[in-house]
């Protein structure tokens, strides 16, 4: 018996690797963003859809890597997402314009962050019953952990070899992912799997070519809908009113959630800051996240606290919220370190909590689902928010913040009703 948690606490370690290297990278687009700007003649908006178009494929890739998940299991994704974000990274080195950016900086790293992060999460839920919530908040400390070393490796990197041998490097530095997911512990038993959807294609008529063209198509439209209601949850959507009102509520916040991670660089340097300085902004909010995540999770895995996440949840949302509004103080080097301190404090709770609240409102087997169309539908929002934010950073830091207090706000009121439409 003891051998096994040793077991399972070795692989938890190297679960919290995929989020070091996956959930903290975007942030380290920050250190190169004025470089991307003068090489490829680009304004603040264009220059952020690479790290936005990033971030919304490593959520909107949900339902593929459950696809992948369920037919390979989640060792194998979590390498073949260690190989697309290395491949993705190193080819950006080579990359002649800001569009060559978005494909290989944006999307197939964005892809690669998605096989290995999401896997990473859903496994961690079946290790873990009793103490889930201390191990979702030991294995966010990933996070902080990469949003305290890669600012301050991509400042380091930048300085040495510019930003396409940075690159380079940071592609190689990715294919670790691949070792995090080799030494995952295979889930036992292993669930039988179902017959493939496939099965139940309906007989296809001998009469006529015609017939034959449409049973097929017919059977590809089957197989799309029950892959869709297989792989998101819409009758969860639909028929859990927390898990709705989560969900809303979650890709409301992913308008501005990311904003402050990803301009909070360009932003200090703007103004004067020095590059070493600003990076040390964000090397802070990393330090500050891997001080407080694990009293988090020993304190949220009390029983008293025991349907009562949500509500901290939605406090520490609201704080996160009103703490951009320090920015508007000034740009000086101490006011920027109390406001990543205080959003550092928040940004800790809500990490920490979002995957133990979901999986206190969904079933463990339907986490999986449950999980990619919440992906789906924040990545909209994460896709829009950081190029909306490059028209004005500090005006849209300040509405952001209005964003963060209305969802907050009401998260905790809205599960006490269904919709009508989904009755």
């Amino acid at each position: 018996m003891t051998q096994r948690v040793c077991g399972v606490g070795q692989r938890h370690l190297k679960t919290r690797d995929c989020p070091t290297l996956t959930l903290a990278f975007p942030s380290c687009v920050g250190i190169f963003y004025t470089d991307l700007q003068n090489e490829f003649h680009a304004t603040n908006s264009e220059t952020s859809w690479v790290p936005s178009i990033m971030t919304s494929v490593l959520h909107a890739g949900g339902p593929f890597c459950s696809v992948l998940v369920e037919r390979l299991g989640c060792r194998a994704t979590v390498m073949l997402g260690g190989v697309l974000s290395g491949v993705g990274m190193a080819v950006s080195s080579f990359a002649q314009s800001i569009t060559e950016l978005y494909i290989t900086t944006g999307v197939i790293t964005g892809l690669g962050f998605c096989f290995s992060f999401q896997p990473a999460v859903t496994i961690l839920g079946h290790y873990f019953v009793r103490r889930r919530a201390f191990a979702n908040a030991m294995s966010s400390t990933g996070t902080a952990l990469g949003l305290c070393v890669l600012p301050v490796l991509g400042n380091y990197l930048h300085l040495e070899y510019g930003w396409r041998g940075s690159f380079l490097i940071l592609g190689a530095i990715l294919l670790n992912c691949c070792v995090c997911g080799a030494v995952m512990r295979p889930l036992q038993p292993s669930r039988p799997r179902g017959p493939p959807l496939m099965n139940h294609r309906p007989s296809l008529s001998q009469e006529g070519k015609e017939k034959k063209t449409k049973g097929l198509l017919r059977t590809v439209w089957n197989y799309v809908l029950s892959a869709v209601k297989k792989h998101m949850a819409f009758d969860q959507f639909c028929n859990n009113s927390k898990y709705c009102a989560f969900t809303i509520g979650i890709t409301w916040m992913m308008l501005g959630f990311i904003v402050p991670l990803i301009y909070l660089v360009p932003y200090a340097t703007a103004h004067g800051m020095e590059p070493s300085k600003a990076a040390l902004l964000l090397s802070i909010l990393g330090v500050v996240n891997i001080v407080v995540r694990p009293p988090i999770g020993i304190l949220f895995s009390m029983p008293w606290f025991k349907g009562r996440h949500i509500y901290v949840f939605a406090a520490a949302l609201l704080v996160n919220g009103l703490s951009n509004s320090i920015c508007c103080l000034g740009p000086t080097f101490p006011v920027l370190v109390s406001y990543v301190v205080i959003y550092g404090l928040s940004m800790s709770l809500v990490g920490a909590l979002m995957f133990t609240v979901l999986m206190d409102i969904v079933e463990m087997s339907r986490f999986p689902s449950a999980l990619g169309l919440l992906a789906i539908m924040e990545s909209v929002t994460l896709l829009i928010g950081p190029p909306l934010a490059g028209k004005e950073a500090t005006i849209w830091l300040c509405i952001i913040c209005l964003l963060f207090t209305m969802v907050s706000s009401n998260l905790d009121q809205k599960p006490a009703t269904m919709p009508k439409w989904c009755k």
